[in-house]
């Protein structure tokens, strides 16, 4: 059995000015995509200019704020936020949506585009690969903070993880069975799966594998961002059967989650203009 080591989520204190991880983990999610955009740029592709991939890191960082909590006010929490209009601002206390953050940045995108005369198409082929290894670093952030932990795992799992964080959502889910009252007496707690890491190795690492390696060929414009499409939307609807379901505005769910419909919008879409673009030239 292993258990959380409960960090404490404030990284570095310089006097009264805390600095969380998570937000430490945004920093190096936009440094990565810098990092790897001129990478891109250097080696052959010529869609923007470095001082315009700056640019539009900073539409994007707007659009994944924005979108994000908007997402998770729309998406997972409405009527509490409609209750409480003004913690919809208080993004330091979290709460933040990737699919509402998504729709934040393509619509970024689409703005950035029209401002410097480039596809809307274009410029998500070379974003698409830059993206995973950001989420990546927000997976990380989600463990540190130990939120976001997965569904109940049996013991014999090796890496099965007890969460104290989530001591009353235990005893609530202990009472359904006999069998996890057992668990919550033996180890103090219920075992779960540590979702957050499975995130991070799918929708982060294996995702990242996979665009960058289909992008470094020539493809028809269009076919990168249907792979993200189909990458992400595979990934995270898999991820979260082994995370703790949220309730969203449909419900909590063991069958199918609110990240899991709010994902296969993204895998339709993504097979349907795999087709589309495949029947395009190169370009």
């Amino acid at each position: 059995m292993l258990i959380h080591p409960q960090f404490d989520p404030v990284a570095i204190h310089l006097g009264p000015l805390a600095v969380h991880w998570y937000g430490l983990m945004y920093l190096l999610g936009f440094a990565l995509f810098l990092t790897m955009g001129k990478y891109r740029l250097k080696n052959g592709n010529d869609v923007l200019t470095v001082p315009q991939l700056d640019d539009m890191l900073m539409y994007g960082a707007v659009g994944v704020v924005v979108g994000g909590r908007l997402g998770e006010v729309l998406f997972y929490q409405p009527g509490y936020y409609f209750s409480h209009p003004l913690e919809i601002f208080m993004v330091w206390k979290g709460g933040m949506s990737f699919h509402g953050g998504f729709l934040g940045v393509l619509i970024a995108v689409a703005l950035y585009g029209r401002k410097v005369g480039r596809g809307f198409w274009q410029l998500t082929d070379f974003v698409a690969p830059l993206v995973p290894l950001g989420l990546a670093a927000g997976r990380v952030g989600n463990f540190i903070n130990g939120e976001l932990w997965g569904r109940v795992a049996s013991p014999d799992l090796p890496w099965a993880m007890l969460f104290p964080q989530a001591r009353l959502e235990d005893i609530a889910e202990a009472q359904q069975s006999a069998d996890l009252m057992n668990m919550l007496m033996q180890y103090g707690g219920l075992l779960r799966h540590p979702s957050q890491l499975y995130e991070f190795a799918l929708e982060g690492i294996v995702l990242f594998g996979a665009l960058w390696i289909y992008s470094a060929k020539p493809r028809a414009t269009g076919k990168v961002s249907a792979l993200f499409l189909i990458g992400y939307g595979l990934a995270r609807f898999i991820s979260e059967y082994f995370r703790n379901p949220d309730a969203g505005i449909f419900g909590k769910s063991d069958v199918i989650s609110m990240g899991q419909w709010l994902s296969l919008p993204m895998i339709v879409i993504g097979l349907a203009l795999l087709v589309f673009f495949g029947r395009r030239k190169q370009g």
